[in-house]
């Protein structure tokens, strides 16, 4: 009797193994299925000279990490981190896809203003990444004192898609305009919506719209009638087309802006001659007049090379000459690896 019952107890302990075994295989085969997680660095070398004074340094330009989780077949999640500097939440949404043409997201993401804006830096040409007027317009880098540096980025609800046969594809959404991890300053929000048509393979041609009132964080010397904490009318246009073909990339933007009475407006071509099948000649110009009433204007002009040596990693070198209207002239001298996995 003993015996029947040992080998009972065995044969059960046994099964209990290969069942908690399976099991697990079936959760990791799950998530392996539905999460997903990536990753990139960008480091580098910089040296500039402005009036005759001269600084270089070793840096880091960003360190990010992005999950995204597929619950159902059409619900999904998606969350983005920042390493470098300061650690902070980049991105954390989740979206619907109601239809092929419909999807439906709320959270906190890119901003679909400009061609650029919504662009990975990983696929970006430029060493400093977008051009002076996406930076200050789409409130990127914290050029614009009044928005801050909100790397591009709002909370909203946002509905997207592509109609006919992906001949045009639209973004509208409703944000806070107040920018990332921060919840709204004022009770006005802000509408952003950008159209593109795409005619051809190669060419996409369109414009994008936001239209809304900044709540100010700080003053600005280039707007010095807004104080902190006021109101005021905050509205942006791009139009612009970009040409993808294998000899040369282009991507060109005219934009514009208003922040209460003061006009800015600026325009950027950035092109990549693929002279090699994973080597690019960089070649951009970069115009910004913050405040068009007392042309307080910035020209760059850029070139470059990049080699992608491995998928979605390359070593890029640039040479970069700022024309200020009124700061002067100055040379910077750059140079970046990037790895992803």
């Amino acid at each position: 009797m003993k015996r029947i019952l040992l080998s009972c107890f065995l044969f059960l302990f046994a099964f209990m193994l290969k069942a908690q075994d399976a099991c697990l295989n079936d959760i990791v085969n799950t998530l392996k299925e539905r999460i997903s997680l990536a990753g990139y660095a960008q480091v580098g070398y910089t040296y500039e000279n402005t009036n005759e004074k001269n600084t270089n340094t070793f840096d880091i330009k960003r360190v990010i990490f992005m999950a995204r989780g597929k619950i159902t077949d059409k619900w999904s999640c998606y969350f983005m981190y920042s390493f470098a500097n300061t650690g902070k939440i980049l991105e954390a949404y989740t979206e619907y896809k109601f239809l092929p043409e419909l999807t439906a997201r709320i959270g906190q993401f890119k901003t679909m203003y400009t061609i650029e804006n919504p662009m990975s830096p990983c696929f970006v040409e430029l060493i400093n990444c977008y051009s002076q007027s996406v930076n200050y317009l789409a409130g990127i880098n914290g050029s614009d004192p009044l928005y801050g540096s909100n790397s591009g980025r709002d909370m909203g609800i946002l509905i997207y898609g592509n109609l006919f046969k992906k001949l045009i594809s639209y973004n509208l959404a409703v944000m806070n305009g107040q920018g990332i991890n921060l919840k709204d300053k004022n009770n006005q929000k802000d509408i952003v919506g950008s159209l593109m048509v795409n005619p051809m393979k190669w060419l996409s041609v369109g414009g994008s719209f936001i239209k809304g009132k900044g709540c100010a964080i700080a003053t600005s010397s280039i707007n010095p009638d807004i104080t902190v904490g006021e109101n005021y009318t905050r509205n942006r246009w791009s139009a612009g087309a970009t040409i993808q073909t294998k000899p040369i990339s282009l991507r060109t933007e005219y934009l514009a802006g208003k922040d209460g009475h003061v006009k800015s407006d600026g325009y950027y071509a950035t092109a990549s001659v693929h002279i090699l099948p994973k080597f690019d000649i960089v070649i951009s110009y970069d115009y910004l007049n913050k405040n068009k009433s007392i042309a307080d204007k910035q020209n760059n002009y850029i070139t470059g090379v990049q080699w992608w040596f491995y998928p979605k990693c390359r070593i890029q070198a640039q040479y970069t000459y700022c024309d200020s209207h009124k700061g002067g002239h100055s040379n910077l001298l750059q140079t970046q690896l990037q790895v992803r996995f």
